[in-house]
C-alpha cells in the first residue's frame, strides 16, 4: 500500500480493505509471473494491512517472510492478521535488508514516491541482491482515468483551488524508461498491463474505494465543510462520466501496470 507520502496522515487500514478482494487480485497476477519456486527471503514492499503478504505466504510457507509499511495503522493490522509474521514501520526510501534477499514484490506503493526516486529505490535494492533475484512490482496506471482526472477537475474548479494547487500524484515511468533503467542490472525485464473492471454498488462506492488511496491527498488537507463540498461536487461529476449497469451497479476501470525483473 503506501511507504511515503509523508504529507499525508497515516494510511486507514479499515477505509484500504472495504475493497479488499478487488484490491488483492492484481497482488496474485502479479505473484503468478515470478518464476522463483522457493526463495529463502521474501520482503513485501508496502505490505498495507498484510493482505499481499498472505498471498505472499500462500505460495512461498516456507520462506522467512517480512513486511514493511511507512503507516503504523496499516502495520497494526497486519501483525494483527498475521501475527506469525514480522512486520516492521519503514521508509521506503532509506530502508536497507539486513541480509541479501531473493524477491522483492509490491503492490502499489512506488506510484507513492517521487519521480526520480522510484528507479533509484528499485536499483538500490536490487543491489543487494543475490544473482537470479527478482524484483517484483505492480502500480496502478489511472492518472487519465474519469476517476482520477475528475479529482483534479473537481480540485481546481472549487473554493478549495488554492489549497489544493500543489496536490496531485506524478505519473510513472514508461515502459519503455523502466526496461531501460533495469535492464543493465537485469537478465529479463518483463513489463504487462491489465485493465481491471470492477462492479461496485454505485457511484458513491467509486468515492469510498478512492478515499482509501488516491483521494487522500485531496481531502486531508481540507477542513469539514470543504471536504463535504469537494465530494458533493466529485460525485455529480462521476455520475455523468460513469454510467449505471443494468443492474443498477458501476463499472470502474482500474489499469495496472506490472514489472518483474530478474537479476543478472
Amino acid at each position: 500500500m503506501s511507504t511515503e507520502a509523508k504529507h499525508l496522515h497515516d494510511w486507514s487500514a479499515t477505509q484500504y480493505l472495504k475493497f479488499k478482494d478487488e484490491r488483492t487480485q492484481p497482488a496474485r497476477d502479479l505473484l503468478s509471473r515470478v518464476p522463483l519456486q522457493a526463495p529463502k527471503r521474501v520482503v513485501d514492499l508496502g505490505c498495507g494491512p498484510g493482505n499481499s503478504t498472505a498471498v505472499l505466504e500462500s505460495r512461498y510457507p516456507n520462506a522467512e517472510l517480512k513486511g514493511i509499511d511507512s503507516s503504523p495503522d496499516m502495520i497494526q493490522k497486519a501483525r494483527s492478521t498475521l501475527p506469525h509474521l514480522e512486520f516492521t514501520v519503514e521508509d521506503l526510501n532509506t530502508y536497507s535488508p539486513s541480509s541479501p534477499v531473493d524477491l522483492f514484490y509490491s503492490n502499489a506503493v512506488f506510484q507513492w514516491l517521487g519521480k526520480e526516486r522510484r528507479i533509484e529505490v528499485i536499483k538500490r535494492l536490487m543491489g543487494t541482491q543475490p544473482s537470479g533475484g527478482a524484483f517484483a512490482l505492480q502500480v496502478p496506471d489511472n492518472l487519465d482515468e474519469p476517476s482520477h482526472a475528475l479529482m483534479r477537475e473537481t480540485a481546481q474548479s472549487g473554493p478549495w483551488a488554492t489549497t489544493l494547487e500543489t496536490v496531485g500524484r506524478e505519473t510513472f515511468q514508461s515502459p519503455q524508461d523502466i526496461y531501460d533503467q533495469l535492464k543493465p542490472l537485469c537478465s529479463e525485464v518483463n513489463i504487462f498491463h491489465t485493465s481491471y473492471y470492477h462492479s461496485l454498488e454505485n457511484h458513491e462506492a467509486i468515492i469510498e474505494w478512492v478515499k482509501g488511496t488516491g483521494l487522500r491527498p485531496y481531502l486531508d488537507p481540507l477542513q469539514p465543510q470543504e471536504k463535504t463540498g469537494f465530494l458533493g461536487d466529485y460525485l455529480k461529476r462521476l455520475k455523468e462520466a460513469y454510467p449505471s449497469s443494468v443492474d443498477g451497479r458501476v463499472l470502474l476501470r482500474y489499469p495496472r501496470l506490472f514489472v518483474v525483473a530478474i537479476k543478472n
